[in-house]
């Protein structure tokens, strides 16, 4: 059984001159299950009775009609491979099994497979899948490896991983020689590492001849991206079955997520079988719209059968695999899966006969005049809508319906969606190709290239940071900023932690920042209980110390349960802010940066980490124009408020509001409200940032009080001291502090 191939696949070939067309004159004995492949060529153990159930679906999968063309392509001549179709056709599934099965058949002599995804959640979903269908375990040869999640170990063959973990792997192995096949599927999501990892792979295939590259997208995309591939092969993959029915309703008057809820409860009065899949534009509209089906579902007439309602969005986690469990025998549950632009390519679902598409999606779209994103309501693209109407193609036929009039469709609906590079803040792409060595970003290839602007801005940012040299290239600290993944401000502040001893409280702090936020809104009937309660965690001196407060007091509970609902926060956030925080201090241990003892409470203690904390993101300082809470962002002249969860509103009796305050991150949205708002006081930004607001500030009021503030500290130093005979000692001293300020 040695020589034997890939379930499902040829057999394995003696070299590279053997041809498919001899093992396709046999019918493959594992697909006719008829016993003379018996052993799972990738851990010698016998097949499972659910592997050849599991392989009768596979075979019955419109790609499955595609795979000797694609071996075909793949044992050919041509680097690239594109492959192309639309969504619910089983490419994510098979295509990486093929691909694993053609390594397999050169004992792996080139590498492993890697296939990517832009969402952390469809690789997880994917790789659990796709082991059941191999009928070997998660975590051994078939494994997932996204964000502060590594399910691999050195028996993986096969690795499912978000693009931007794929991304961060070239920084330590530029040519990914441990790979053999990279598949970069769902290219046409045109999320930013897809599109680096497009261009930096074509130039790893002039240096790894060896290595194969197969793309997978929508038929929008195909022509596109053959063009900038340079013509490879193309493989296409047909439809999943007969077109559904295609409804349009006018815009709805009391809005989109209503109208939604009632399409829902109508589809299931009229006891039509199948599943719905419901298009929002949120998270937001998302829980609002299963929490109002749920309520209305308690009226429904009990005959009509049970109805579950399933959010889909990337706050789920794990709990997105419900949308998969299989229903008993007989059962007369119906399923909604609510969802957004998650799903309009991953997650496919055959039993779903009713799509509901708002055509509406909520994104944040970085401006780089203002550093700052702003919430945008838009439309979706035409290419999605068709994506989404594909959701209920099959046999029998399903029905979209589309909340939105044709006449909107087709004058408001762009062709394509716009390319994530062109809407992002690029400081963090910028900090890694730098640390890829690529100097000039014109020596990048792009589908799209990004606006002068914006690389501009994140240049000119990242000078801030002290992150580059005089030529342009990452200095030190650059080089030690991208081992992190993080943000280029927050790694720039845990290393300045280093410096004022507060490194303990500061890794807790960005573990806290990096992880999804930790409060949860407390039921109506216990709001105010829980308010009481979350006053004992809050801290006088701002909000970033109150997130150092809830993860201790967290840890000091035992990451108990029930303190979290106590206190209305969430139990799985706080675990994986202590995985972040784990894996922040095993890169400091590593690249060997100093970790100062904890000292949280001391009053030294906090200046240090406001100290650090500026370092970082004095970029992201308000000022209180008129002692109300109106803040004007000294980079730019927007207004904010404090947001309600604040501990400066939060706080009894009610306290004066800092004047000046060190900010997260601020989103223009409809409440305009800074995130995460510590105080600060103003002549820190001289002290540690001089650069900036002494020499690139925009003419401003706030500009003007920082001069008088450093003309008042100009002065105080220039008072002669009680004079002492060491003067020349201590003038040499104050030279050297001056040194070790943080730019």
């Amino acid at each position: 059984m040695a020589g034997c191939g890939a379930p499902g696949s040829p057999p394995r070939q003696s070299g590279p001159g053997s041809t498919l067309e001899e093992e396709e004159e046999d019918d493959d004995p594992a697909l006719g299950c008829d016993g003379d492949l018996e052993v799972n060529p990738y851990d010698g153990l016998p097949f499972s009775s659910r592997y050849y159930e599991l392989l009768r679906q596979r075979r019955e999968l419109p790609v499955w009609t595609t795979k000797y063309s694609f071996m075909e392509h793949l044992e050919g001549n041509s680097g690239i491979i594109l492959v192309s179709g639309p969504p619910g056709t089983g490419k994510s599934t098979q295509i990486p099994q093929w691909c694993t099965e053609y390594a397999l058949s050169l004992q792996f002599a080139h590498g492993l497979v890697a296939c990517t995804q832009p969402h952390s959640l469809a690789a997880l979903s994917l790789s659990l899948r796709v082991a059941d269908e191999m009928d070997l375990n998660l975590g051994h040869e078939v494994g997932y490896c996204v964000p502060h999640e590594d399910c691999c170990t050195i028996e993986t063959i096969l690795r499912y991983c978000s693009d931007e973990m794929l991304l961060r792997e070239m920084t330590s192995d530029p040519l990914l020689r441990q790979y053999g096949v990279v598949v970069l599927d769902e290219a046409q999501e045109r999320t930013v590492p897809t599109d680096v990892l497009l261009g930096l792979l074509k130039d790893v295939l002039r240096q790894r001849p060896a290595l194969k590259v197969v793309v997978v997208t929508s038929p929008a995309m195909e022509e596109r991206l053959r063009t900038f591939c340079g013509d490879p092969p193309v493989v296409r993959v047909p439809g999943p079955g007969s077109l559904p029915q295609l409804l349009y309703r006018d815009p709805p008057a009391r809005g989109h997520v209503a109208a939604a809820c009632q399409a829902v409860l109508d589809i299931h009065r009229r006891q039509e079988p199948g599943h719905i899949l419901l298009f929002l534009a949120s998270e937001q509209e998302i829980d609002e719209c299963c929490r109002a089906i749920q309520t209305e579902a308690v009226a429904l007439n009990p005959g009509l059968g049970p109805l579950l309602v399933l959010p889909l969005h990337p706050g789920v986690g794990r709990a997105a695999q419900k949308v998969y469990e299989v229903l008993e025998e007989g059962s007369r549950e119906r399923r909604v899966i609510v969802t957004h632009w998650l799903a309009d390519s991953s997650f496919s679902l055959g039993t779903v006969r009713f799509v509901i598409d708002s055509g509406l999606e909520l994104r944040n779209v970085y401006n780089p005049r203002i550093r700052a994103e702003s919430q945008v309501l838009r439309p979706i693209s035409k290419s999605q809508a068709e994506s989404r109407m594909q959701r209920a193609a099959g046999s029998p036929p399903g029905t979209c319906l589309r909340l939105y009039s044709e006449a909107f469709y087709e004058q408001h609906l762009p062709a394509s969606p716009a390319p994530h590079v062109s809407e992002t803040s690029l400081s963090r792409l910028v900090l890694l190709l730098k640390r890829l060595d690529i100097a000039d970003m014109g020596q990048c290839d792009f589908l799209d290239r990004p606006a002068p602007e914006s690389l501009m801005q994140a240049l000119e940012d990242l000078d801030y940071l002290a992150a580059l040299d005089d030529d342009g290239n990452l200095s030190e600290v650059g080089i030690i900023m991208s081992e992190f993944p993080l943000d280029p401000q927050l790694s720039k502040a845990l290393i300045a932690s280093c410096e004022f001893d507060c490194v303990e409280e500061m890794v807790s702090l960005a573990a806290m920042l990096t992880a999804s936020p930790c409060f949860v809104p407390p039921s109506t009937s216990l709001e105010e209980a829980v308010t009481m309660r979350r006053r004992a965690l809050l801290h006088p001196d701002g909000d970033h110390f109150t997130l150092i407060n809830i993860f201790n007091a967290f840890q000091q509970h035992k990451a108990d349960e029930g303190w979290c609902r106590k206190h209305a926060v969430s139990g799985e956030a706080l675990r994986l802010a202590g995985i972040v925080r784990a894996e922040l201090l095993e890169v400091m241990q590593r690249i060997e940066l100093p970790v100062s003892p904890p000292a949280f409470g001391t009053d030294t203690n906090v200046l240090n980490i406001q100290r650090a904390l500026i370092s970082g993101y004095f970029l992201k300082v308000a000022r209180d124009i008129d002692g109300s809470g109106n803040y004007v962002m000294l980079t730019h002249k927007h207004v904010a408020h404090l947001p309600p969860a604040c501990c400066y509103l939060l706080r009894q009796p009610p306290q004066r509001l800092p004047p000046w305050v060190l900010y997260h991150e601020f989103t223009i949205s409809q409440d305009n409200c800074l995130r995460v708002v510590s105080e600060i006081q103003p002549q820190m930004l001289v002290e540690l940032a001089p650069q900036y607001y002494l020499s690139n500030l925009p003419p401003s009021e706030s500009r003007d009080l920082l001069m008088e503030l450093r003309e008042k500290m100009v002065a105080v130093e220039d008072v002669p001291a009680v004079p002492e005979p060491l003067g020349e000692a201590a003038s040499e001293e104050d030279e050297e502090r001056e040194v070790c300020v943080l730019q």
